[in-house]
């Protein structure tokens, strides 16, 4: 399966983690989602590196002095920088790489200093005209810098600080009293965009974190916690029908002796007796082993055992491990048996339906073979590159 998503890496540095911690708990995936947004919606990066480089070039050729040289230059160096971080990145995620997404984080503050020192210097410098298209440049970032970061509210609101907080400063210098009302409005205008960016944050990681218990609920059983069938298609290869490859054994186990304790204890008795089954299973498989429960009594283990006598001691050992006796209450301990049906693949583009067919036949087959007392242990013969197996532990039938 090839992954196609793009993986950020989360900062290490201490001031990046700062700006991007999202201010409340939030597990591990979700921080690597929030930080993947900052990545994204180009058409306002770009809109707004256009914008203030457009801006800076503009007012450097009307005042060819030093300050708006420096400003134009460090404009383009900055955004030049964060623009070939920014496609390094992306490239570096797309490879499942490493990104250095703590200078991609640490460029976003420098941008907007920018953009304050050039607010700064037209509104020293005694031109009207450089002042409001300078103020007005800055203002219009705040929109795009909210908008695009809201996922980071501690990296927007020091963004905002430093594009618009030497406005002030400019306007008390500036010697003109019609700028002071920047003094009246900028700070309001920073608070309320921070506090913005704060609560759609909020928003956003309540819908992630919602989305996160929907998948897992919708891919897990809601009694034993293991994978349900879809969960089990999604986990071994994309779409309807994926890919198994070889060397990947399949068990498809059915209990034998459940109904009973259904009937004579209830079905709580019958639902701790499932959740404890669940829990020998996976201690059973490899940390890598998925274990699924089908429906009913009926679980499914997938692993890769290269060894094909290492795959029949797998099969024998969950077949004993389910013959042992359960506690389902104080002083009530009872013991059922296990009829496990083995496919082990053996060629490639064989898809997992295939395998789950094969060995849910020979469970099947298990099951027939006890009932008429033909022995513990039957090798059917192989078909279509996969071999299968069933076996049997004795115990109570449904």
């Amino acid at each position: 399966m090839k992954n196609t998503q793009q993986i950020y890496s989360l900062p290490r540095g201490r001031l990046a983690k700062w700006l991007v911690a999202p201010g409340q708990d939030t597990p591990h995936e979700i921080r690597v989602a929030l930080v993947g947004t900052l990545f994204g919606t180009l058409p306002i990066f770009f809109g707004g590196v256009s914008n203030t480089i457009a801006v800076a070039w503009a007012l450097a050729y009307r005042h060819p002095t030093l300050p708006f040289q420096l400003w134009l230059a460090a404009e383009i160096l900055v955004c030049a920088t964060r623009l070939c971080v920014l496609f390094f990145s992306r490239r570096r995620a797309a490879q499942a790489k490493e990104t250095p997404t703590d200078l991609y984080i640490l460029l976003a503050p420098l941008w907007g200093a920018t953009v304050g020192y050039g607010a700064f210097v037209s509104a020293i410098s005694g031109d009207w005209v450089a002042a409001t298209l300078s103020f007005l440049s800055a203002a219009a970032m705040v929109g795009g810098i909210c908008f695009r970061n809201f996922a980071a509210p501690r990296l927007v609101a020091v963004m905002i600080f430093c594009s618009l907080g030497p406005c002030c400063i400019g306007a008390l210098l500036a010697r003109e009293p019609v700028l002071l009302l920047t003094l009246l409005q900028i700070p309001f205008y920073m608070f309320a965009m921070s506090v913005a960016a704060q609560r759609l944050n909020g928003m956003l990681i309540s819908t992630m974190k919602a989305e996160r218990e929907n998948s897992h609920r919708a891919r897990h059983d809601g009694l034993t916690g293991l994978l349900n069938r879809e969960g089990l298609f999604k986990a071994v290869g994309p779409r309807g029908t994926p890919p198994v490859t070889a060397g990947m054994t399949l068990l498809y186990l059915d209990l034998d002796g459940f109904k009973p304790v259904n009937d004579a204890y209830g079905h709580e008795a019958g639902d701790m007796l499932l959740i404890q089954v669940a829990t020998r299973l996976r201690a059973l498989g490899s940390p890598h082993a998925l274990v699924a429960r089908m429906g009913g009594d009926e679980f499914v283990i997938v692993d890769r055992i290269v060894d094909g006598h290492a795959s029949q001691e797998m099969a024998a050992a969950v077949a004993r491990a389910i013959e042992q006796p359960f506690e389902i209450a104080p002083g009530l301990a009872i013991t059922v048996g296990a009829s496990v049906g083995m496919a082990t693949v053996t060629t490639e583009d064989t898809d997992i339906d295939a395998v789950l067919r094969l060995a849910d036949n020979a469970m099947y087959d298990a099951k027939r073979r006890k009932k008429g007392g033909l022995g513990l242990e039957h090798q059917a013969p192989e078909a279509a590159g996969i071999a299968v197996e069933a076996f049997v532990v004795e115990g109570p039938t449904d």
